[in-house]
């Protein structure tokens, strides 16, 4: 039987200030893998595309592709389900693969409510993607992928489950993962810097063990546990950015950085390949505020990381408790103290719209940033996804329909409204044209208020600590005509179906 060829489709974000800052490395890692068993395929990068469902579907017309791999977030969504519709009327022979966090989070958030003897909004996500895609893959896709190319391919192939041969562990990471296929998107179109450098993203770690009540994930078993590669593959696949790019700035996509005991470690030997090289890493990276020492921001320093980010979220000890943070506004306080003493800077990524949150709460965190003076801060509305606490063990509120509440030990709420995925780019942190929006409100602050408040705290501590707005990138049309025989390779490129060696 001849080999299915994939068109694998890294789906636009029109809701980011740049849709051109990071490129998706999940779906790059599919590519490798398919070459191993001497698949062809082929990825559309439509990212920061106007008219992406035009160039969508003069290249659908065309390709010998035969399954269509697409990947989706929560707010990337509504654009995957307009993907998903263009290649109904182009290619209704086609298979249609959705794989991603949002499948990923939505089949999480239907398992919760199994367990509790429920059919709810979670399912009701669920069946959307059933509604629009023929194969749906939850958690990794390193051996999904393959499944998912089979003729009778289930409807849902679920990997997120430590008990299934497809979740990977520890030692899969290291021995069955390949380096994401850079060279199949335009990297050097790109836009990214650290320090005035060049930079792209790497990923050393999987998952989060925490708690956090608004993280997507913590019914995930593929996001809440850490599973980690070693120092020399991180090195290995560094070096190949710099010799294959030139690129020295590298932004550590990982959810903690400090939360694996070999962190240290790690840095050292960062450091020593730079300088058995001759090269000067400019790193960034997010790290656990309450996890933070003084050896690990001079290991840090040394390794080459010039900015730190931490998800502090709240300057409110109440709103800290409330979301089961673990850190305190002292270990918050604490952090930002070594790393200014250290030399590192710090991004403060914070939130509000938590239970409990009132404009007494919102005083509290703008008090707190003008205190510490974070080098950049984000200010985002709170959005609870699928198979995050806040949305999962929230409860209808009795005779509003659409409604839902989620309640704190200590009785603080948090009202939310059900959002209709495939219409409603559910973003957590960007800003569209329409300017932020809310889904969420407290009895205390109304959706309006939320994003009032917001906008007031942003521009009043952006002007007291004198940081710049972050300017936003006009995404860019391709012109085509029907005629043309290949889109240019900064929108598509195909690979090698010859095996690959492992990195």
């Amino acid at each position: 039987m001849k080999a299915p060829k994939v068109c694998f489709i890294s789906t636009p974000s029109p809701f980011l200030l740049d849709e051109r800052g990071f490129p998706f490395l999940g779906v790059l890692k599919l590519p490798p893998i398919l070459a191993r068993n001497d698949i062809a395929s082929e990825v559309m990068d439509l990212s920061g595309l106007t008219n992406y469902l035009e160039v969508l579907a003069a290249h659908a017309a065309r390709t010998e592709a035969t399954h269509f791999g697409i990947t989706a977030t929560t707010p990337q969504f509504p654009a995957a389900v307009k993907i998903a519709k263009k290649l109904r009327e182009v290619r209704p022979d086609a298979c249609l693969i959705l794989g991603g966090t949002h499948s990923t989070l939505t089949v999480a958030g239907t398992k919760y409510e199994k367990a509790q003897g429920r059919d709810g909004r979670a399912h009701r996500a669920y069946r959307q993607l059933e509604e629009h895609f023929d194969v749906i893959v939850s958690g990794d896709g390193e051996r999904t992928i393959l499944l998912a190319l089979k003729p009778d391919a289930p409807k849902l192939i679920d990997a997120d489950d430590r008990k299934s041969p497809l979740f990977l562990r520890d030692s899969d990471v290291e021995l069955e993962s390949v380096f994401p296929a850079r060279e199949l998107i335009d990297l050097g179109s790109y836009r990214y810097f650290i320090d005035g450098e060049k930079a792209t993203s790497i990923i050393a770690q999987l998952g989060c063990p925490y708690k956090c009540g608004f993280c997507a994930g913590r019914a995930s078993p593929m996001l809440r546990n850490i599973r980690t590669r070693s120092a020399e593959s991180i090195i290995e696949e560094m070096m190949l950015i710099y010799r294959q790019w030139g690129i020295r700035g590298i932004m550590f996509y990982d959810d903690e950085l400090n939360v694996s005991p070999d962190m240290i470690t790690l840095m050292e030997r960062i450091a020593k390949a730079g300088r058995d090289h001759g090269i000067e890493w400019k790193l960034r990276g997010f790290i656990k505020s309450e996890r933070f020492t003084r050896e690990q921001a001079e290991a840090m320093l040394e390794a080459g990381f010039r900015q730190i980010l931490i998800g502090f979220e709240s300057g409110s000890p109440r709103i800290l408790e409330n979301i089961q943070k673990i850190a305190t506004q002292e270990d918050n306080t604490r952090c930002m103290d070594i790393a200014r003493d250290t030399g590192l800077k710090v991004k403060a990524l914070m939130s509000l719209g938590h239970p409990g949150e009132s404009e007494g709460t919102i005083e509290d965190t703008r008090k707190w940033l003008v205190d510490v003076r974070p080098s950049d801060f984000d200010e985002t509305v709170i959005t609870p996804y699928p198979g995050s606490p806040y949305f999962d063990q929230a409860i209808p509120v009795e005779g509003s329909g659409s409604k839902y509440v989620y309640t704190c030990k200590n009785g603080d709420r948090l009202f939310q409204e059900e959002v209709n995925y495939t219409l409603d780019a559910d973003y957590y942190k960007g800003d569209p044209e329409d300017g932020y929006i809310s889904h969420v409100w407290t009895p205390d602050l109304s959706q309006d208020d939320l994003v009032r408040l917001r906008n007031e705290l942003e521009t009043n501590v952006r002007r007291m600590l004198d940081i710049p707005f972050n300017p936003s990138r006009a995404s860019q049309s391709y012109e085509h005509s029907m005629g043309q025989t290949q889109l240019p390779d900064w929108i598509l490129r195909r690979s090698n179906p010859a095996p690959l060696a492992a990195p």
